[in-house]
Parts: C-alpha cells; sequence; structure tokens
C-alpha cells in the first residue's frame, strides 16, 4: 500500500507558527501563494499536487474576516484538487466567544464558522482551548482540542512559588482552574465579575482567600484586559503575595499592553498561537508548535492523541 502523502500548508495569518510546526513535524511547508486583485479580493493557489494526500491547513480565524475567508478558499481549493483527507489546523478559534443566543436577534456566529468549515470540504478541526468547549458540538466531524495545560503546568512545575493558589478571573473559567487546582493540589478562589457591557466591568468581588499566597490565574484568552487585570488588582489588595496569570490566547486589542504594565501583574505567560504585537517586560510567550506537531502526526498514523494531555478531566 502507497504511504499517504502529508501536506502542511499556512494560511498568511499563522505564517509564522506554521513554519514551526513544519520543523518539529520534519517537513516543510507545502508551497501556495495568494494571489489579491487590485480591489483587494485574495485567491489562493496550491502550487504542489496534493491528490491522494493528507491536507492540513494551519491558519487562525480571528479578526478580519479575511483569516476565515482565505482558510476556507485554501480548504475548497485542496478539495478541488482531490486531497483525500482536510484538517483545518486552528490554534486560535475566532468568533469562539459567540456560541449561544444570550440576547435576541444576535448571531451564534461560532455555529455559523463550524458550519462554512464543513460546508468548504473540512473532514478534522484541530484547535486549542476554545472559548466554551461545547462548540466541538457544532461539529459533525471529529475536534481534536488541545488543551495548553500541556505547556503551563511544566512551566509551573519549573519554577518554586510557595503557597500555590489558582484564581478564575470569572464563573466561566472555574472549570479550567479546577483542572490546575486539581492537578496541583492547590485552592482555587473565584474573581465574580458583573458586566454593564462587553469590555467593560461595572464590579468585582472576590470568592476565596489569598492571602499569603503565589497566585496564578487562569483562561483562555486576553482581550483588552480588563478583567484580568482588574482581577490582579482585586487579588493583590486582598493579600496575595504576587499575581501572575497563564492565558493561552493574547489577542490584546486596545489598550491591553497598557493595561498590563499599569495592573499589579507581575508575569503574564501566554502561548503563541497569536503573534504579539508588541514586547512587554511583563509578558513571556511559551510556543505550542511542538504540541501541534506531535498531534498532526498522531492524526495522520492513526494513533492516539490522549499522551498529549496532562490533566484529567473534569
Amino acid at each position: 500500500m502507497i504511504p499517504t502523502e502529508v501536506k502542511l500548508f499556512a494560511g498568511s495569518n499563522s505564517l509564522y507558527l506554521a513554519e514551526e510546526v513544519a520543523k518539529y513535524y520534519g517537513e516543510d511547508l507545502a508551497k501556495m501563494q495568494l494571489l489579491k486583485f487590485s480591489d483587494g479580493e485574495m485567491q489562493p493557489e496550491i502550487q504542489e499536487s496534493v491528490r491522494g494526500s493528507f491536507v492540513f491547513v494551519i491558519q487562525n480565524t480571528n479578526a478580519p474576516g479575511d483569516n476565515l475567508l482565505e482558510l476556507l478558499m485554501i480548504v475548497d481549493a485542496a478539495r478541488r484538487a482531490s486531497a483525500e483527507y482536510i484538517t483545518a489546523v486552528i490554534p486560535y478559534f475566532g468568533y469562539a466567544r459567540q456560541d449561544r443566543k444570550d440576547r435576541p436577534r444576535v448571531a451564534i456566529a461560532a455555529k455559523l464558522v463550524a458550519n462554512l468549515l464543513t460546508a468548504a470540504g473540512v473532514d478534522r478541526v484541530m484547535t486549542m482551548d476554545l472559548h466554551a468547549a461545547q462548540i466541538q458540538g457544532f461539529f459533525d466531524i471529529p475536534v481534536d482540542h488541545l488543551n495548553s495545560s500541556a505547556i503551563f503546568i511544566p512551566y509551573i512545575q519549573n519554577h518554586q512559588w510557595t503557597n500555590l493558589c489558582f484564581a478564575a478571573p470569572d464563573v466561566g473559567s472555574v472549570k479550567r482552574t479546577r483542572i490546575y487546582s486539581q492537578y496541583f493540589g492547590a485552592d482555587m478562589v473565584i474573581c465574580d465579575k458583573y458586566r454593564k457591557r462587553a469590555n467593560e466591568i461595572a464590579d468585582m468581588t472576590l470568592i476565596g482567600n489569598v492571602e499569603g499566597k503565589d497566585v496564578v490565574i487562569v483562561d483562555d484568552m486576553i482581550d483588552t484586559g480588563g478583567t484580568l487585570c482588574s482581577a490582579a488588582n482585586l487579588l493583590m489588595d486582598k493579600g496575595a503575595i504576587s499575581v501572575r496569570a497563564l492565558i493561552t490566547h493574547p489577542v490584546l486589542s486596545g489598550k491591553a499592553y497598557e493595561n498590563i504594565e499599569k495592573s499589579k501583574l507581575s508575569e503574564l505567560i501566554v502561548a503563541n498561537t497569536l503573534p504579539l504585537k508588541q514586547t512587554s517586560s511583563k509578558i513571556k510567550q511559551l510556543s505550542v508548535a511542538e504540541l501541534f506537531a506531535t498531534c498532526i502526526r498522531n492524526t495522520h498514523e492513526h494513533n492516539s492523541i490522549n499522551s498529549l494531555f496532562l490533566t484529567p478531566s473534569v
């Protein structure tokens, strides 16, 4: 039997990460170019055969919408070129915050994106730390939902923080924070927030005791940094020795960098699912490239990816 060839493609938005993934995988990125008309309309062109191949397209779907459209068009091109199996590798799944109809007359954008990916011809989705884990259920195709704990837990283990305590910056982060607290046998607290509107916090209260603790905040993403910085300031005011944060996706829009620098956070540790727009003395970025490369290899070879998870489900 002729072995199925693997082709790794990079969308323009995630080229930096795709190159690193390809390096760990041991293959060069497949040849492709993104043509553009004078009005900005794009046209991805695959420049080598993918007939009968396992195709992996690495591209985030964060704003602007062209990133999602580019991914869909690359998938469509690969499907029309007779690729055997197409996996969309989406380290940061954009529009995941819109996972339910929480107000009248709003879209459930996460479900719409799932429908678009399936309609384009995606056979499998590989992603990390969805804003809401139940988004996996929006798909009728396999979803490999990787967990950033695989890179964050070793980071914590390499530092000698005493009286460790984990904090959820809001009630939506309780489940992922509990994973860490159970793994390390440490206490957990919750910062309960109330919003007036998106990206604007009206009030925040602490549930639990952090006096004399080295606190680690856990969350899936940071956008403007409002919630995280308010939580860090609250925890320090309540007696914490230090406050740092483990955040998977560094969206970091608006005044995020300014907010972080002014906050009482001692350190912000993020993954490189998204590139940093600027440097900061408080921000440290860890790579997920090897993790995705291993998941791609195991998927192609039909092996389990269970070994990539360091923590039990809760």
